[in-house]
């Protein structure tokens, strides 16, 4: 399924951020979000899961197809590694979770509790949760946070066989995963200042 937007506007805390943005994002591809910090990226990601609701514009394709990794790593503490995994499956229907295992080398630390795990492991154990969404469209904040180069490498290779699959994916970050997907630069959409038309607004 394709997601398409046209001419969206996003706000951040009532503020306008990004405006009269359109792009598609087709199965089998990967979009790369990239920006300035600041500029929305991570609001742009909360509008098109329906975190918030958008100003302006339309988005399609997305109802019940995406599954988001946030900041966040989305983790129970007091759950183990496949607990949380177990979890997530149940919350999504699917239940299988031994791929995301494989894929993200967290077998040995699969009887370790989540609030025991490094940095680095609670993200790719963050991550893996994506595989076991079976929602077609991925949807990732800054993802490589934490990982080391052999763990940025398991994402990449992940990312991969979802595109292979058939799935999509926009992913803000930016270092250079090697994926062969286009960049979706939100530099030029920086919403216009408002103008202030009272003396008092300008502390508002």
């Amino acid at each position: 399924m394709t997601l398409t937007v046209t001419d969206l506007a996003i706000a951040r805390g009532g503020v306008p951020v990004l405006e009269g943005l359109s792009f598609a994002l087709q199965p089998g591809k990967a979009l790369i979000l990239r920006g300035p910090n600041g500029i929305g990226k991570t609001t742009l990601l909360r509008t098109l899961t329906g975190l918030q609701p958008p100003l302006a514009g339309q988005i399609t394709g997305a109802e019940d197809q995406i599954a988001y990794a946030s900041h966040s790593d989305g983790l129970k503490p007091t759950l183990t590694v496949v607990e949380n995994l177990t979890f997530w499956a149940s919350v999504f229907g699917t239940y299988e979770i031994q791929p995301a295992l494989d894929a993200y080398a967290l077998n040995d630390l699969s009887d370790r509790h989540a609030g025991n795990l490094s940095a680095g492991q609670k993200r790719r154990l963050g991550l893996a949760r994506m595989l076991v969404t079976g929602r077609p469209i991925w949807m990732l904040d800054e993802p490589t946070v934490s990982l080391d180069r052999n763990a940025v490498q398991m994402f990449a290779d992940a990312v991969r066989t979802h595109l292979g699959q058939g799935g999509s994916a926009l992913i803000a970050t930016h270092i250079d995963l090697g994926l062969d997907g286009e960049v979706l630069d939100v530099g030029p959409n920086k919403a216009k200042p408002k103008p202030i038309d009272d003396f008092d607004g300008g502390f508002l």
